[in-house]
């Protein structure tokens, strides 16, 4: 039973404002870089930067590191909201994605079970798939620790990928873990473009 809502203050950046994308997968990172198309021997280890503001932005590599039996994604380039990577990512396991914009107030989740998508929430349409059975009890805590209804970057998230992947995802479990940076063959639209872009 979850009884405190997470602290993602350390998410934020000097605006005051999330813009970042993690994808988790049951699997080794190997795999996981493989299913993406990338080549493990052409990572590099590396730590989580420390501020917020020079997280890696789209075109730049990608991090993975292993929590326990998961492999956690630092996806600048938004790969966990196509559907076509998340399902394949998924074949014979289980992921959960989100991904957050908050100069736009938008954020996304996906969890998916063996290539299958079973929730689903994108932008500003809302929920766009019914809550499956599994995660009614959560939806139900949630809405008792948030009562003002907040988007899902603000907390809720988070709360739903500690439920399904048993993962408390904290600012220093994260700096902590030894990364292992690299590029795939994937890009999306540069959604977190906006750090140099009006608010200089």
């Amino acid at each position: 039973m979850i009884t405190l809502p997470p602290d993602i203050s350390w998410l934020r950046g000097e605006y005051s404002e999330e813009c970042y994308g993690f994808i988790y997968v049951r699997a080794t990172p190997q795999q996981v870089v493989a299913r993406l198309g990338g080549r493990w021997e052409d990572f590099t280890p590396g730590p989580l930067p420390d501020d917020p503001d020079r997280y890696p932005g789209p075109g730049e590599p990608l991090g993975v590191t292993a929590l326990g039996d998961w492999t956690f994604v630092f996806d600048p380039d938004w790969l966990g909201t196509r559907e076509d990577v998340i399902t394949g990512l998924s074949k014979g396991t289980r992921l959960v994605s989100q991904a957050a914009l908050g100069i736009e107030d938008t954020d996304y989740f996906h969890w998916c079970e063996d290539g299958e998508i079973r929730f689903r929430y994108g932008g500003d349409d809302g929920w766009l798939m019914e809550t499956p059975d599994e995660l009614v009890d959560v939806m139900a805590e949630i809405d008792r620790l948030y009562p003002s209804a907040p988007r899902l970057y603000e907390g809720p998230a988070f709360l739903l990928v500690e439920h399904l992947t048993g993962i408390r995802l904290t600012e220093q479990l994260l700096k902590g873990s030894t990364f292992m940076w690299g590029a795939v063959p994937h890009s999306v639209p540069a959604r977190c473009a906006r750090r140099s872009e009006g608010l200089a």
